[in-house]
């Protein structure tokens, strides 16, 4: 494991600021609403409120959480990138310790209020974590295990988890906080597809010249290949060459970049894509 202290330095002064947010809404957000987030978070706020209601006993946030995810940070180290791992450990233990210390603070009473800013602070502080190269854990880790390794789309998985946590938390809670939780989960999702995007992939068409420079310059610029095509101009009918790619949308602007350098007259059109099937390169974790 090599280290870079300027890079990695960054990663985890980015990775404490996160840890620190993640822990910030927990406190203010979604114990105050009584909650229930998605993956590993959700269960363990479950537990805790369990605990209190039958057991009359307030359970400490940072140990259950360590220990639900002792598995997934398992896989990590095994499968994922020890990197990667070490910086998402530090943010489980982190926001975890974070949240055990800070005292409990009421912003507004209003449940939607509390739903739709807790959303979007809490997928903020995962965006940034992701922005890092690390993880908040739990369902993180096996997600990006099963696409790495296995080419799988996990959604449907994660969803499913989260129904459950949702069922069980409603059937003891009452539904009502379910279902501010279900809007929590939509808030926080729809802020982190807008912030990251390196699981997103965008489609890119581009008519030159020159194919093979701007095969080879989107090719360094983001290790995805293209595909050269013959086409043909319907107003004066020239013969061109259209190069097709399709690339994370992280690295699409970088492409677009590059294809412009490689040929500053080339007409480039840029699509997001909504499903992919085949090989596609995932930049592995470190």
């Amino acid at each position: 494991m090599i280290i870079d202290w300027k890079k990695d330095g960054k990663r985890f002064l980015i990775v404490v600021f996160a840890a620190i947010l993640f822990a910030l809404n927990i406190k203010i957000f979604v114990r105050a609403g009584d909650l229930f987030p998605g993956g590993v978070t959700g269960l363990t706020v479950l537990f805790q409120r369990l605990s209190e209601k039958y057991l009359g006993i307030e359970l400490p946030y940072s140990p259950i959480n360590l220990l639900l995810n002792a598995f997934p940070v398992y896989i990590g180290f095994c499968y994922i990138g020890k990197k990667f791992t070490l910086l998402s450990l530090l943010m489980i233990f982190l926001s975890g310790m974070v949240t055990d210390l800070l005292p409990a603070y009421l912003i507004t009473d209003d449940p939607l209020l509390i739903s739709v800013f807790g959303g979007i602070l809490g997928g903020t502080a995962i965006s940034l974590c992701l922005l890092a190269d690390a993880t908040s854990g739990g369902t993180d880790f096996i997600a990006i295990y099963l696409a790495q390794k296995h080419g799988m789309e996990t959604w449907n998985l994660i969803l499913a988890f989260n129904a459950v946590i949702l069922s069980i938390a409603g059937f003891f809670f009452g539904w009502e906080e379910a279902l501010y939780s279900i809007i929590y989960q939509f808030v926080s999702t729809q802020t982190l597809h807008t912030l990251y995007r390196n699981y997103q992939q965008q489609t890119l068409l581009v008519v030159t010249m020159n194919a093979q420079e701007v095969c080879d310059a989107i090719a360094k610029a983001t290790h995805h290949g293209a595909t050269i095509l013959d086409a043909e101009g319907s107003h004066d009918h020239q013969h061109r060459k259209l190069v097709y790619s399709v690339v994370s949308g992280a690295d699409a602007r970088a492409a677009i970049n590059a294809a412009r350098i490689a040929d500053p007259e080339a007409f480039i059109n840029s699509m997001r894509t909504t499903e992919l099937r085949g090989n596609f390169y995932i930049r592995p974790k470190d």
